[in-house]
């Protein structure tokens, strides 16, 4: 049997895609989803903001939103999709 050279990108690789799969789990945990619609003070919760943040990032569009009845709702998954694509990758 030969031996097998690991490079960085592929240890790399592999967190990304095992970091991936422990998230999966976590949404999924109990065999219960995560809701879809959350509310403003969801939004500020899991993100650590304050209100005057989360407007800041509405008007900005950063975050999309639907608005029924005076009471503003935020799809979980495109605030997911935001986190995803302003992550800064650090290479240690």
């Amino acid at each position: 049997m030969g031996a097998t050279i690991i490079t960085s990108e592929d240890l790399m690789e592999f967190k990304v895609e095992l970091l991936e799969d422990i998230k999966e789990l976590l949404q999924n945990h109990n065999g219960t989803t995560a809701k879809k619609w959350i509310k403003s003070n969801e939004v500020r919760e899991l993100l650590g903001i304050s209100p005057g943040t989360l407007q800041n990032l509405r008007i900005n569009g950063t975050l999309p939103y639907t608005k029924i009845g005076g009471v503003l709702y935020y799809d979980q998954r495109e605030i997911m999709e935001v986190l995803e694509r302003n992550k800064v990758n650090k290479n240690f």
